[in-house]
């Protein structure tokens, strides 16, 4: 992201300056989704995925951290039978939301799934300007890809299913 392309080079150094990678080192934050990956649209947010085992001191813990940002919320809910913590908040143009859960990043949903779609690009370089064009209409980015692919079903298992099948991931459980 570093050196990436301008936006993502302008989300590196917001994430710098907001040090949250620092704050939250405990949990093993990793940023997924669109950005890493360069399929971000205008409205495309900072996914930060953790792993943490004491939701109720996370919870506080980011009350304190971030409760000063624009638009900050929080909420506890249950996704998938996993009870999880997500937050949101505005920091210098940039939408964070943090979501955390007691399952390790690499085994998450959002890594896995951006894991899968980057080596769905590297393999059909075709698909990035096609995702994109979808994700501009509205679609959110597994539908995209299962709509170009055409995978039936749940977009968000479909694509594991995929990335399973294709030996782009194995640790999925």
């Amino acid at each position: 992201m570093k050196t990436g392309n301008k936006k993502q080079q302008d989300a590196y150094s917001v994430i710098i300056e907001l040090n949250i990678f620092n704050e939250l080192r405990i949990y093993n934050p990793v940023l997924c989704g669109t950005l890493p990956i360069g399929i971000n649209v205008e409205g495309s947010d900072l996914d930060i995925i953790m792993e943490v085992q004491e939701l109720e001191h996370f919870t506080e813990q980011l009350q304190t951290l971030y409760n000063n940002k624009d638009n900050f919320t929080i909420k506890r809910t249950t996704i998938r039978g996993r009870e999880v913590v997500k937050a949101k908040f505005f920091f210098n143009n940039f939408e964070f939301e943090l979501f955390a859960q007691d399952q390790p990043v690499h085994k998450q949903n959002a890594y896995l799934h951006m894991i899968i779609e980057h080596k769905l690009l590297q393999k059909v370089p075709i698909l990035k300007e096609k995702v994109i064009n979808l994700k501009k209409q509205g679609y959110k980015t597994e539908e995209a890809f299962c709509k170009l692919l055409d995978i039936t079903g749940d977009p968000y298992e479909g694509l594991i299913r995929l990335g399973v099948e294709e030996g782009i991931v194995t640790d999925v459980f």
